[in-house]
């Protein structure tokens, strides 16, 4: 019997490593939402330090200088906070692209796996078809020899 060979094997591969492609992009789009949010943490703790520091001022005597200076430090971290939102909510989209071409090259794998299988289940019934039919010819040449032998 001829070896099992499945006639997509090369589509397959592909299947595989446009999966692995899709892996290594949700990878990197969530390492880029990662570091999205890290730097949006790091702007609300500087926006929070400069409030306290307004609040401190506003305590002590009052200098009118470092208070404007204290406010439009609050005011600017608040316009790159929003900033830094807008690219938070730009990589969960790019995440969330990226998870759906992952989802799809995962089925588009599963099924081209499936299909494999199912080819092997059939050459296996082949071959076990085959094997059969040659155990058959077998024992009927067998016993056709024998019992030609007992005529004479």
């Amino acid at each position: 019997m001829k070896k099992f060979k499945y006639s997509m094997e090369s589509l397959l591969q592909i299947k595989l490593k446009l999966e692995d492609q899709a892996k290594n992009a949700y990878a990197r789009a969530r390492q880029r939402l990662l570091r999205e949010e890290e730097k949006l943490k790091l702007l609300k703790d500087r926006r929070d330090a400069y409030e306290e520091e307004l609040k401190a001022l506003s305590m002590d005597r009052l200098d009118i200088v470092k208070i404007k200076k204290a406010k439009e430090s609050i005011r600017i971290m608040e316009d790159k906070i929003l900033n830094q939102m807008a690219a938070v909510r730009s990589a969960e989209q790019r995440l969330e692209v990226a998870r759906i071409r992952l989802n799809n090259a995962m089925i588009e794998r599963k099924t081209q796996e499936r299909l494999k299988e199912k080819a092997w289940e059939s050459y296996l019934l082949e071959y076990d078809a085959e094997e059969r039919k040659a155990a058959e010819e077998l024992t009927g040449y067998n016993y056709s020899s024998n019992t030609g032998k007992e005529d004479r």
